[in-house]
């Protein structure tokens, strides 16, 4: 059976707890300006009436753009989950958490606005993200 394919990657993924919600402030990872996000909606994310819709490893989120150069600011664009604090599962039994959270700023079809991705990304979303993975030093 083929994988459907929704914003140039694969839609099938593995189970992870969502460790950040509409809302949240969070790092940029990359080199293409940014310096803080907010997550201010994730896309095609169904939820319960009033209660915020969550995103983890490997998802992809619309941020706006709230510290770093003058050109990037006040932005709204695309991102990807690479770290999370929240300890979530893998499927050999290992539990993974990062000491931060922290986002790639991408655009719509995948590709990294940066040229370089700075400390470790969840293996997670490097299998989904192939374009990502590809700049990332380290894969953890």
């Amino acid at each position: 059976m083929p994988r459907k394919k929704k914003y140039g990657v694969t839609a099938s993924r593995i189970r992870v707890n969502e460790g950040l919600q509409v809302g949240s402030y969070v790092g940029v990872a990359d080199n293409s300006g940014a310096k803080e996000v907010m997550i201010i909606s994730v896309p095609h994310h169904k939820t319960r009436l009033r209660r915020l819709p969550r995103a983890g490893v490997g998802d992809l989120v619309v941020v706006s753009v709230k510290k770093g150069t003058p050109q990037m600011r006040r932005q709204v664009t695309y991102a990807v989950v690479v770290r999370q604090r929240r300890p979530y599962k893998r499927p050999d039994g290992t539990w993974v958490s990062f000491e931060d959270n922290a986002v790639v700023i991408v655009n719509p079809d995948g590709t990294p606005r940066g040229s370089e991705i700075r400390g470790p990304i969840a293996k997670e979303a490097a299998d989904r993200w192939p374009r990502v993975a590809k700049l990332a030093v380290m894969i953890v």
